[in-house]
């Protein structure tokens, strides 16, 4: 057998830049290269290895939480079918990653994680950085990426390497099981050589499969169908990342059945499409929530049917429900108890769409759809046509920005109260141009996630809306997007806070405690002064970034076009007014209140709060094979 010898780290990087996958015939390299920030404990190893092999591109970000974001941006925009490396030195580098991961695994997205680690060979422990444990030599900071990976392995020893890699993979290509994946590197390994098998660095195409549905599951939801009056598709983000938005359509037209949206599952159909109702859950749209609530069987396709879909499941009030699960992924085919059709997305609709032949809804159902949908277009008209202020209302910014946008851009968005709106109000034209991280709903993601979606849809002008508090915690990928020349257009709706939060508060009865943006007065001892004077146009400029702020409508919307003429990453700073809410529209939340407090609004809340869980749907009932 053939060998080359090779560190473990030059032996990696060349496995992983000959890994491709192919779907439908259409095969591409995996991996796009590596992100990270080289630190002693992988500058000698991963470093060395990045700099010999110059075809497996190396990009500086400036936190490494932020190359995890590039990276599962970079994935979830180009349909799982793409992917980068993430690697940090060991200790607080790899740390920083962490949270990455958890939205990377969350939202089911693939990442591969690449930390260093302390001393495999131990007499020099402990090194700088190392977490030492009284209870195990074998523990590091990056055992903390094990509830947080989908897959978890470290190597320490080079000959580990040609098995831990594969796995890796299999993981990675998945589309039920992938999500974060991390190897973790112990530094001194990374270096050693070992005799490797040339056929480890052949080129290697992993088929991306259309698992496909058993007929006895589809001849069943057949059956649910034609006897259903009120079905309802819940379209998730699984619709996307197989790439069966057309699959939903062709089956809705056929028989007229409607669609709600979950935000990753947002741009399943055009914004104007006949059937489709719109954002769906504690998010959601009248129309849509109206529909949940009276359906009579739910068709879940691509979906995790988390609390903010099911509106913590007081969103389907009809006793008679059932439920028909269309997912690859078994954990949420089962859920519900419903008919779990476990395959791919668009080969189940196919094959629903024979099997439901000459079946349509009737037209008083179809009647109601219609006009729900005209009812929700004026009301989108009527908050993209508010003239409120200065400060302008959030839902106003949405509107202004939307109009801006053409059908080949991308929204990025992630966390504060601009998913609600984003959810409700955004009018997408295509798949993937609403980009919401809604799993783990990261704070930190925007900026980011929007460098990565550039990087995979360079020819889109990509529009990020993200709240001060957010762009607080992590503005500095913008001298990355500057030092790559991938332009980013940046809106920062500064409302002096954590404006979402607030809101929760508000209606828990604490009157927003604790979330504005406020000066400690000194007599009082309370955050409750003056606003802390941020100037987020100066942080945007020094970053690197043409910047400046909007405080009119008229200023903004003109800011917002002239971004589109400009060739680097620009910004603009608009105060919103955070009392001025998008309402929420047929839906609740849970989130529980405390039982006893001396506070009398919270102590009504928690009476309404109580009164409201009722409505939770606490028994599922099978619907048999």
């Amino acid at each position: 057998m053939s060998t080359r010898r090779l560190t473990m780290a030059q032996a990696l990087i060349g496995f992983l830049r000959n890994q491709h996958v192919e779907r439908d015939g259409r095969e591409n390299r995996f991996f796009a290269g590596a992100w990270g920030i080289f630190g002693h404990g992988i500058i000698a190893g991963i470093g060395q290895a990045l700099q010999q092999t110059p075809e497996f591109p190396y990009y500086l970000c400036r936190n490494e939480q932020g190359a995890v974001h590039i990276a599962t941006a970079f994935a979830k925009a180009s349909n799982r079918l793409r992917a980068f490396v993430c690697t940090s030195s060991i200790g607080p580098g790899a740390t920083n990653m962490i949270t990455g991961a958890a939205t990377a695994t969350i939202n089911r997205i693939p990442v591969l994680l690449l930390p260093g680690d302390l001393f495999a060979r131990r007499n020099v422990a402990p090194v700088l950085q190392q977490l030492e444990s009284e209870h195990s030599q074998d523990i590091s900071v990056n055992d903390a990426f094990k509830p947080v990976s989908r897959y978890w392995d470290r190597i320490n020893r080079p000959d580990q390497l040609p098995c831990a890699v594969v796995e890796a993979m299999r993981v990675l290509t998945s589309p039920a099981e992938t999500g974060a994946v991390t190897l973790a590197l112990p530094q001194d390994v990374q270096a050693e050589a070992w005799d490797y098998p040339e056929e480890m660095f052949q080129k290697r195409v992993w088929r991306i499969p259309r698992p496909e549905p058993e007929p006895a599951l589809i001849a069943r939801a057949a059956e649910l169908i034609r006897a259903a009056r009120h079905p309802l598709i819940v379209a998730g983000g699984g619709v996307i990342y197989s790439e069966a938005c057309e699959a939903l359509a062709r089956f809705c037209e056929s028989t007229g059945i409607p669609v709600g949206e979950t935000q990753a599952g947002k741009g399943s159909l055009r914004f104007d499409h006949p059937q489709n109702l719109g954002a769906i859950g504690v998010t959601g749209t009248p129309g849509a929530n109206i529909a949940a609530r009276q359906a009579d069987l739910v068709i879940a396709t691509g979906t995790r049917l988390s609390d903010f879909t099911t509106a913590s499941k007081t969103a389907f009030q009809n006793p008679d429900v059932r439920f028909i699960n269309i997912n690859v992924a078994a954990i949420d085919a089962y859920k519900h108890a419903a008919l779990p059709v476990a395959a791919d997305a668009r080969a189940a609709l196919d094959h629903l769409r024979t099997a439901v032949a000459g079946y349509r809804i009737d037209s008083e159902y179809a009647g109601w759809i219609a006009s729900a949908k005209c009812e929700w277009e004026a009301e989108t008209d009527r908050i993209y046509g508010l003239r409120h202020g200065p400060p302008l209302s959030q839902g106003e910014v949405v509107g202004i920005v939307n109009r801006a946008a053409r059908a080949e851009d991308v929204l990025v968005n992630a966390a504060g109260s601009l998913p609600g709106d984003l959810h409700k109000l955004w009018r997408t034209c295509r798949p993937g141009g609403y980009h919401m991280e809604y799993g783990n709903s990261c704070m930190g993601y925007e900026i980011a996630g929007g460098l990565g979606v550039k990087m995979a849809q360079p020819e889109s002008e990509v529009y990020v809306m993200v709240g001060d508090a957010s762009f607080l915690m992590m503005f500095s990928e913008i001298a990355t997007s500057v030092q790559e020349g991938r332009k980013l257009n940046i809106i920062v709706l500064d409302n002096h806070g954590f404006s979402s939060i607030g809101g929760l508060s508000q209606s828990i009865g604490s009157g927003g405690f604790g979330t504005d943006y406020r000066m400690r007065r000194t007599e009082s001892g309370a955050l409750d002064g003056g606003y802390v004077p941020v100037d987020f146009v100066a942080l945007a400029a020094g970053m690197g970034a043409r910047a400046f702020r909007a405080h009119t409508h008229q200023e903004l919307a003109a800011a917002v076009e002239d971004m589109r003429g400009y060739k680097g990453t620009c910004v603009v700073v608009v105060e919103v007014d955070k009392e001025m809410r998008v309402p929420g529209y047929e839906s609740w939340w849970d989130v529980q209140i405390s039982e006893v407090s001396e506070i009398a609004s919270i102590r009504e809340a928690r009476a309404q709060y109580e009164e409201a869980r009722l409505k939770e749907r606490r028994h599922e009932i099978a619907v048999g094979s």
